[in-house]
C-alpha cells in the first residue's frame, strides 16, 4: 500500500482512531487488519520499529482466530521489514560501519571481525557507494543519524 507523504499527517491518527475503536468493540479480526494497513502507514513514514509491532500483533492475533491466511500475509510482511536495512547495507557492512563509526582502522576491523584489512577496504567501498559519501567521517555521520552506532 503506498502513501503519499501529505497523506501520512491525515492517516495516520485515523487509523489509530479506527483500530482503538475496533479494539473497544471487540472485533479482534477487524482490528487485526486496521493493524495491516498501519503497519504499512508506518513503514511509508519512517517509523520502521512501529510498523514491526502493528505486524507482531496483527499476526498474532491472526493465529489466535484460526486465520492462517492472513497470518502468513502478516509474517512475511514482518519479515520483509526485518530485512530491510538503512541504505541498502547487508548484515556484514552494517557490523564494518559500526566498528569505523566508533574510530577503528581498517586493521582493527579486520581482527575484530576475522576478516582480511582488503575485505574491509572493499566493505568500506561499498557502504560508501550505496551511501552516496565519499569519507569515513561521512559514513560515520550517516551511521549516527540512522542509529547504527
Amino acid at each position: 500500500m503506498a502513501f503519499a507523504a501529505r497523506d501520512l499527517d491525515r492517516a495516520l491518527p485515523r487509523l489509530r482512531r479506527a483500530l482503538a475503536l475496533w479494539l473497544e468493540l471487540r472485533v479482534p479480526y477487524e482490528a487485526a487488519q486496521v493493524r495491516m494497513t498501519l503497519a504499512a502507514a508506518d513503514r511509508a513514514a519512517g517509523d520502521t520499529e512501529g510498523a514491526r509491532m502493528e505486524l507482531r500483533a496483527a499476526e498474532q492475533e491472526f493465529r489466535r482466530l484460526g486465520a492462517a491466511p492472513d497470518a502468513r500475509r502478516a509474517a512475511a510482511l514482518l519479515a520483509d521489514v526485518r530485512r530491510r536495512r538503512p541504505g541498502g547495507l547487508t548484515e556484514r557492512e552494517i557490523q564494518v560501519l559500526r566498528l569505523v563509526a566508533a574510530g577503528r582502522t581498517n586493521r582493527a576491523v579486520a581482527a575484530e571481525l576475522v576478516i582480511s584489512e582488503h575485505t574491509v577496504a572493499r566493505h568500506l567501498n561499498n557502504i560508501f557507494a550505496k551511501l552516496d559519501v565519499s569519507s569515513r567521517a561521512a559514513a560515520t555521520a550517516y551511521a549516527f543519524r540512522h542509529g547504527l552506532a
